[in-house]
């Protein structure tokens, strides 16, 4: 008998150590790109290829292979799973010996907990992550990897409704994959125009809802759309949430016969690859087109499977909010209150629940974008038809406490607004007052200050010879650098623009000194501030931004210096300002 035991001991040991397995780098690199590839086209396919990279016995491979499987775990709607390889990750690279290597990982599991964290709807948590993980990839210099993390970054600024900047960005980057195409496995370089057109057609997209009258920019996302059709062939995935996507331009170009045909298209490849997300959409899309084609029958059909999956994956997400914000429509011109009111009220309180996650996150996403003013349309048919349901008196209490506290709350608001109008109006006309002064100065102010300048000039500068053509062609090339938002970047000090004008950094410092009556760096964050303020006073996305997320995005190091140069320009702190707004 303790033979037997012995050996099956023995057995189960020996088991143990057969998982682990001799895995080249050949092998390991051939396996990460099957890995990132699959989230594009099959995410079961990736779990099985990670698996296999799992059983390697090197610490690195393992590292990998957890923090990938983490995402595509989290894709799947598994998030028990997805934290628990993410931890698993990171308990391989602690073993793993300090090296150019360890810190590359490092990035790409930043990167991983980023799309991780963005896919759970955290976008604040995701930015953090791909600020951590970019240092690292800049600190080896994985170029490939910081092309990524600046376009995941510009899909944060489209989901905040920085549509400007995202397409900045995105344009950027796709420029420079073209022009760095060697640097890229040729794969890899049809998966990366593949994503990097598609955000670039999204980003457009979301700029068009802003601005309906631009049509133009629609224009601009349906080429994009189709030139990631072109790159996705080999990625599915990606494929397909491009034709959705074009699907949408042309409904919104109402080409109602080619919109519907792709949606049909969509609805058949998501079945053929088990893409239950990419299924709901497109049938939320054709019940929103049959319900302005006012087919009724049709939408609803399209719409119940789009509640059918939230349920039955707990999900009651955007594609739920507006799934039951047009069935409450559909059955009010159907003349069915009591399916009206069912619908209305759920889309009431799910628009309360995304509401309250979205104040958490301080973020916006794009659905939100047209549903602020569909609520009042939403109790409006509430009240028509609650007194037509046969609901018990505790329930009729409950919505007319529910009703006046919307009311209550609306009132507040306004007064609020008024008040913070009334403060802001004067701040910003103060402000404008402000630059109207420094541009038109009186004439014989600005003599005498620009004699006491040139004498103080004279003072500092008495062994600086420069002609005057040399110093309007010095401020020439400074006003293009402006007009093309350079100072934004972080790494617009004197140096860098001495270099990007062909000049030295002490011409340029007396140039600025003289022309502009300051120093470079005061010039410098002059031109940040101006910015911002411009940014928060046109766009009402912009305010949502945290302090650090807006110091970041006009170059400023950090959140502190950003503050005090905020302070110093207008009287009051980034955050004072947006809410006054």
């Amino acid at each position: 008998m303790r033979l037997i035991i012995s050996f099956l001991i023995l057995l189960v040991f020996n088991s143990g150590f057969a998982q682990q397995t001799q895995v080249t780098e050949q092998e390991y690199l051939a396996l990460q790109d099957k890995i990132r590839f699959s989230m594009n086209t099959n995410v079961e396919q990736g779990i099985v290829y990670a698996k296999e990279l799992m059983k390697s016995n090197n610490n690195k491979h393992r590292a990998f292979a957890n923090g990938a499987a983490s995402y595509l775990y989290q894709m799947k709607g598994n998030f028990a799973k997805s934290e628990e390889m993410y931890k698993k990750a990171f308990q391989y690279l602690d073993k793993m010996p300090e090296s150019s290597e360890k810190t590359k990982l490092k990035g790409y599991l930043y990167n991983y907990r980023g799309l991780t964290e963005w896919k759970r709807g955290n976008l604040s948590e995701a930015l953090e992550n791909y600020q951590k993980g970019v240092k690292f990839s800049l600190e080896v210099e994985d170029v490939i990897q910081v092309v990524k993390f600046k376009s995941n970054i510009a899909l944060i600024n489209e989901e905040v409704g920085n549509y400007q900047l995202a397409i900045k960005n995105l344009r950027q980057n796709n420029d420079f994959i073209d022009k760095n195409e060697r640097v890229y496995p040729k794969e890899q370089f049809q998966n990366s125009k593949s994503n990097i057109n598609l955000d670039l057609g999204g980003s457009y997209e979301g700029y068009y809802m802003k601005n309906r009258t631009k049509n133009y920019l629609l224009d601009s996302a349906e080429y994009y759309y189709k030139k990631a059709i072109t790159y996705s062939q080999n990625f599915t995935n990606n494929k397909i949430s491009a034709k959705m996507s074009l699907g949408n331009i042309y409904l919104m170009k109402k080409d109602i016969v080619n919109a519907e045909k792709t949606y049909y298209d969509i609805l058949f490849l998501s079945k053929q690859n088990n893409s239950e997300d990419l299924y709901q959409i497109a049938n939320y899309n054709l019940g929103d087109l049959y319900f302005y084609g006012k087919k009724y029958d049709k939408a609803l059909v399209c719409l119940r499977k789009v509640d059918s999956i939230s349920l039955k994956n707990k999900t009651l997400d955007g594609n739920y909010l507006k799934s039951n914000y047009l069935q409450a429509k559909i059955y009010s011109v159907m003349n069915k209150p009591d399916e009206a009111y069912k619908h209305s009220k759920i889309y009431l309180s799910a628009y309360e629940k995304s509401e309250s996650k979205l104040r958490d996150e301080a973020q916006e996403v794009n659905y939100k974008l047209g549903v602020e003013d569909l609520s009042t349309e939403m109790i409006n048919i509430q009240e028509k038809y609650k007194y037509d349901v046969l609901i018990n008196k505790a329930l009729k209490v409950f919505y007319v406490v529910l009703v006046l506290g919307i009311v209550f709350f609306l009132i507040k608001n306004i007064r609020d607004k008024n008040k913070a109008h009334k403060k802001m109006n004067a701040l910003i006309e103060e402000f404008k007052a402000n630059i109207e002064k420094k541009e038109n100065p009186p004439i014989a102010a600005a003599a005498e200050v620009l004699e006491a300048e040139e004498i103080q000039l004279k003072k500092e500068n008495a062994n600086l010879s420069i002609d005057e053509a040399k110093e309007n062609k010095i401020v020439e090339k400074l006003l293009a650098l402006e007009n093309k938002l350079e100072y934004l970047n972080a790494d617009f000090t004197l140096p860098y623009v001495a270099k990007k004008i062909k000049t030295n950094t002490t011409y340029l410092s007396y140039v600025v000194n003289k022309r502009f009556g300051k120093s470079f760096g005061e010039y410098s964050n002059e031109l940040k501030i101006n910015y911002v303020i411009n940014q928060m006073i046109t766009n009402h996305m912009y305010r949502k931004y945290s302090t650090q997320a807006i110091a970041e995005s006009v170059g400023f190091k950090n959140a502190v210096s950003f503050a005090k140069s905020f302070r110093k320009r207008t009287g009051v702190s980034p955050a004072q300002f947006a809410s006054n707004i």
